[in-house]
């Protein structure tokens, strides 16, 4: 079943209201959930054996820059590996920008509305 025109425009005035009212309610539902990505955690998993590899290899050869490098693989490893489970890391959200009023404006706001608190 359909929509009426009627119904339409008060589910688009509705949500338009929701959006204004509570915008983190709104973006906590819309978003989707987060799926992990297996290419991504084995690609984090093999960088981390990479970079012990290089770590030790590095150890055993008693040449520290490659010992730093080996840490810095093992490090971007693991946070591939855990970007993958937290959503919106690699993406920016879109964020709408919050109108505030200046001091001044709620100042004149409460002056206006100071006979209506009794």
């Amino acid at each position: 079943m359909e929509l009426s025109d009627r119904e339409k425009r008060l589910l688009d005035e509705m949500e338009a209201a929701l959006l204004t009212e509570d915008p983190r309610l709104v973006s906590a539902l819309s978003a989707n959930p987060a799926v992990p990505s297996r290419n991504r955690i084995m690609l984090g998993a093999g960088l981390v054996l990479l970079g012990l590899v290089t770590l030790f290899g590095g150890l055993v050869s008693q040449i520290t820059p490659i010992g730093i490098l080996g840490f810095l693989i093992a490090l971007t490893g693991v946070i591939s590996a855990i970007s993958s489970f937290t959503p919106g890391v690699g993406a920016k959200a879109a964020k709408k920008p919050r109108s505030r009023s200046s001091l001044s404006d709620r100042m004149e706001k409460r002056w206006d509305n100071r006979g209506q608190e009794d």
